[in-house]
């Protein structure tokens, strides 16, 4: 997916600050539109509190995971503002890693987020990703200093499904989202972990979360995500890893996150990400 993102860089070191300036603001026009396309798919929540009784009938590791993310009477999360700094794995095979920051915004109803990051390729040159999933649409394209873009997937068959997979994973930093009451199914697998289906519009996606120790979200694998290999789209399992869990307004989250590709040689981690920064609003 990331071939053409090493690309451009030889000539992009000689450009105009009046380019980087251009080049800055261009991408941040276009962060401003998608983030008001995720305002406009918003839906109503109900109910706007969580209450424990919920989650009779609920299997065992998901009551606990509840238990202890959530305390009776937590108001439902309604959007996030998230800010990062990491590493990402721009290697097609080998190890790679690039310097990241970025801002995510995320809505939980309808779902959807936007990832805006700049990967620092070398000192002063930065490439700008948008990854994001708004009103069922996958959105996932790169450009050098915000100027082009090199690189644009976003009408890659499988695109959207795989962000909503994100949406669904990460929902570990917005745990009410994960909740029955809002359209989340959860279904016994064993003592520590559980299949959990999510739908929006046409698509419709089941994730397996296994839990740690304390009961919390330790991991959340899909079977089956399409990852570019050269310009072909290959479903292959995929999974988050979380970790270093705080309290934040009342619930339980991660702080850290990793995820990886599960390769038939084992896994190939490609992004590890820490909190910076998290805002939450909530439903009223």
């Amino acid at each position: 997916m990331w071939r053409g993102i090493r690309w451009g860089a030889i000539g992009l070191a000689a450009v105009t600050a009046g380019s980087l300036t251009y080049g800055r603001s261009r991408w941040a026009s276009g962060t401003r539109q998608v983030r008001a396309r995720l305002e406009a798919a918003r839906e109503p929540i109900e109910p706007a509190v969580f209450h424990a009784h919920g989650l009779d009938g609920l299997p065992a590791p998901v009551q606990r995971y509840f238990q202890a993310a959530l305390k009776d009477g937590q108001p439902v999360v309604s959007a996030v503002s998230v800010e990062h700094t990491g590493h990402f794995n721009l290697g097609e095979r080998g190890e790679n890693w690039k310097p990241f920051t970025s801002s995510q915004r995320v809505i939980t109803r309808r779902p959807g987020f936007d990832w805006d990051a700049r990967v620092a390729l070398v000192p002063g040159l930065a490439i700008h990703v948008r990854d994001a999933y708004v009103a069922g649409e996958g959105l996932l394209y790169a450009a050098p200093l915000g100027l082009f873009t090199v690189m644009d997937v976003s009408r890659q068959p499988g695109v959207a499904e795989g962000e909503l997979m994100r949406f669904f994973a990460e929902a570990a930093w917005y745990p009410t989202a994960l909740l029955p009451s809002q359209g989340v199914r959860w279904e016994a697998v064993d003592g520590r972990s559980a299949r959990a289906t999510l739908a929006d519009g046409d698509l419709t996606l089941t994730m397996t979360f296994t839990f740690n120790d304390e009961g919390l979200i330790e991991t959340a694998r899909a079977e089956a995500r399409g990852r570019m290999v050269g310009d072909t789209v290959v479903p292959t399992p995929w999974e988050g890893r979380f970790g270093e869990y705080a309290t934040r307004d009342g619930m339980c989250v991660p702080l850290y996150g990793e995820v990886a590709w599960i390769l038939p040689e084992g896994p190939r981690p490609y992004w590890r990400g820490r909190i910076t920064k998290i805002a939450y609003e909530f439903a009223h």
